[in-house]
């Protein structure tokens, strides 16, 4: 039976590569993951981190050099304000290597984050003023941490007009 995403991929995970968060799955009791500040907060948790580190512990000790690592992150949602505490983490834990971070937001046709008017809800005006909001606070953090920072999209905009 499917419950997760990664049960439609055809190529076996590594248990230690995978972290779920459960209180933002789909029957989870905290809804969806959509502001920045709740994506930061999950990494409050000292649990939560002690288990990021332990399977990042894992995966550095099995290199011989470790040159740095690659970070991809949703900008538009709370996946920022999560990727934003890892980059944190690994800058520093691992000072002298180097993270490469790509902000990735998807493409969407029609949606005007700074126009107000008599075409959106109230409700879509909302779900685009997170959107710009994660996406902008996701832009600053998370390049601050990075040695580079590449946002990548295939709107030309980042989907922000």
């Amino acid at each position: 039976s499917v419950q997760l995403w990664s049960d439609y991929l055809n190529v076996h995970l590594h248990p230690k590569s995978v972290y779920v968060i459960r209180q933002y799955m789909h029957d989870g009791e905290c809804g969806c993951l959509e502001a920045f500040g709740q994506g930061e907060s999950l990494l409050q948790d000292p649990g939560c981190v002690e288990e990021l580190e332990d399977r990042l512990h894992f995966y550095v000790e099995e290199c011989d050099y470790l040159q740095g690592f690659q970070v991809l992150c949703d900008l538009h949602n709370g996946f920022a304000g999560v990727g934003a505490k890892v980059t944190e983490l690994l800058c520093d834990e691992y000072s002298g290597k180097g993270i490469l971070t790509w902000g990735l937001t998807p493409a969407t046709s029609n949606l005007g984050i700074l126009m107000v008017g008599f075409f959106f809800s109230s409700q879509d005006f909302l779900k685009n003023f997170y959107r710009l909001m994660n996406t902008a606070l996701g832009i600053v953090r998370l390049s601050g941490h990075s040695s580079l920072f590449c946002p990548l999209s295939l709107s030309g905009s980042l989907g922000i007009k």
